[in-house]
């Protein structure tokens, strides 16, 4: 493991650790040697902690045993990849804000394909959702498409479900740390996808999901991803906050249309007014798309 790496993992089991002050002193300092001689003052300033969290960022940079974490995660089959390391993934390294380390469970190969999709929609489908997901899904599996979700209620948890009927890979990306999933209704899908498929957080392990990972951890999904396809959405949802991070990665957007006078449908029909791609079948997302993998 490179130094830079050790020190990244360091940085990141501090809390109060934030990833875009992390860049800002990777900017000044490309070796971050420089943090280790930073006075308390300058890592306040830095971290932008306040004067209660700073006590808490000290406290856990000073105590830091990276050969303790490491075996700690051995035991619970968790592992970090960082930025620094040549498997980081090349898509998610390319947008604007990348996650500096990945904490892991599962087959990290996954990773690896180019051809990865998102799927993201409603906590709570109708029939037609579920029944769209089936026009969907299994066109991209049979075409070797990863599904790439948040293993949320709803949506999430049906496309993941239905890459795993067609045999296929599928990756959830959490908010939180992998010690502590969110929703509960989901955990024996948690555990399956840790042990078939893969499970990736930017969160250490023991980090508890707050409301701000969540609108964080969209960027993931949408920055692993060549496109995004948004079903059952309303007009102010968190799949519509995944659809335009997506637009400012420079990735496409796929809209599955819905009825008028369905407001879950209200909006995906409005993406497809400002230009996402109507899909209708898994296929229209493949025939878009495969000039680029």
């Amino acid at each position: 493991m490179l130094e830079i790496e050790k020190t990244l993992i360091h940085l990141s089991h501090c809390r109060g650790f934030r990833h875009l002050n992390f860049f800002k002193l990777l900017k000044a300092d490309p070796t971050l040697t420089s943090i280790y001689g930073f006075s308390d003052q300058e890592i306040q300033l830095l971290f932008k902690l306040t004067d209660q969290t700073l006590p808490q960022f000290l406290q856990d940079f000073h105590s830091f045993n990276l050969q303790d974490i490491k075996a700690h995660y051995e035991e619970q089959n968790f592992h970090m990849l960082t930025l620094f390391n040549d498997t980081y993934p090349e898509l998610l390294r390319e947008i604007p804000d990348p996650p500096p380390i990945l904490f892991y469970k599962g087959d990290i190969s996954l990773l690896k394909s180019k051809k990865m999709i998102s799927i993201v929609g409603t906590r709570n489908p109708t029939t037609y959702g579920s029944n769209a997901l089936k026009k969907i899904v299994p066109p991209l599996v049979r075409d070797g498409w990863t599904i790439v979700s948040g293993l949320a209620k709803g949506i999430d948890a049906l496309a993941h479900c239905a890459a795993l009927n067609e045999k296929g890979a599928t990756i959830g990306v959490i908010a939180g740390g992998l010690h502590h999933f969110y929703p509960k209704e989901n955990k024996a899908l948690f555990e399956k996808m840790s042990s078939e498929q893969l499970v990736l957080s930017e969160h250490p392990p023991n980090v508890k999901p707050q409301k701000w990972h969540f609108p964080q951890r969209n960027r993931i999904i949408s920055g692993l991803s060549l496109g995004t396809v948004v079903m059952q959405a309303k007009e102010k949802s968190g799949s519509l906050i995944t659809a335009n991070t997506a637009i400012d990665q420079g990735r496409q957007v796929f809209a599955v249309p819905g009825s008028i006078f369905d407001d879950f449908s209200a909006g995906a029909n409005q993406l497809i007014k400002q230009g996402a791609y109507l899909a209708e079948d898994g296929s229209d997302i493949i025939n878009d798309l495969f000039l680029q993998v």
